[in-house]
């Protein structure tokens, strides 16, 4: 019951935040397409663009107990705009003015851009590079800074990521 409670609530979250970046779709018509490991694959046709996501929540997330909105790491495919794996992480606060994120995969470390309550990669050239590290890593630390001065650390599991986006190549070719 627990894993069908922690599916919904992906599915759930990840359909509500649907509006990151350049997506214009309506959160309630994302379908998802499956599941792998630890990320939900999900699209919106009825978008005015078709949008295809993988998302995952955090598996930790420190200090305990603050009061933010729901973390959720994605990787979206927009096929008529040619993004074929935009990273992008919903923080659940906002993020101090000017800061930037620090995403850690094993030794392999990454800079983002924080804009309001989200992180973005500023470079084409380097998002490929950090997928390819989230392809081959067991797991992706954040560590970001909220508006009012507040270290976080979200830690997500990159368990079934590889296979999530093969099957969202499929699926938004």
């Amino acid at each position: 019951m627990g894993e069908k409670l922690a599916y919904r609530s992906i599915m759930l979250l990840a359909a509500a935040i649907l509006g990151l970046g350049m997506a214009e779709a309506n959160a309630q018509n994302g379908t998802p397409l499956g599941q792998y490991g630890d990320w939900t694959i999900l699209t919106d046709a009825a978008a005015s663009k078709k949008v295809c996501f993988a998302a995952s929540q955090p598996k930790e997330s420190e200090p305990k107990g603050l009061n933010r909105d729901a973390v959720v790491f994605y990787v979206s495919v927009w096929p008529k705009e040619g993004v074929k794996g935009e990273i992008s992480i919903k923080l659940g606060y906002k993020a101090k003015k000017g800061s930037e994120a620090t995403l850690a995969i094993g030794k392999d470390s990454f800079k983002l851009f924080t804009k309001e309550d989200k992180v973005f990669v500023d470079d084409p050239t380097r998002e490929l590079k950090l997928l390819e590290a989230l392809k081959k890593g067991s797991k992706a630390t954040v560590l970001a800074t909220s508006e009012r001065g507040t270290a976080t650390t979200d830690t997500f599991s990159l368990s079934g990521l590889a296979q999530a986006l093969q099957a969202l190549a499929t699926a938004c070719p």
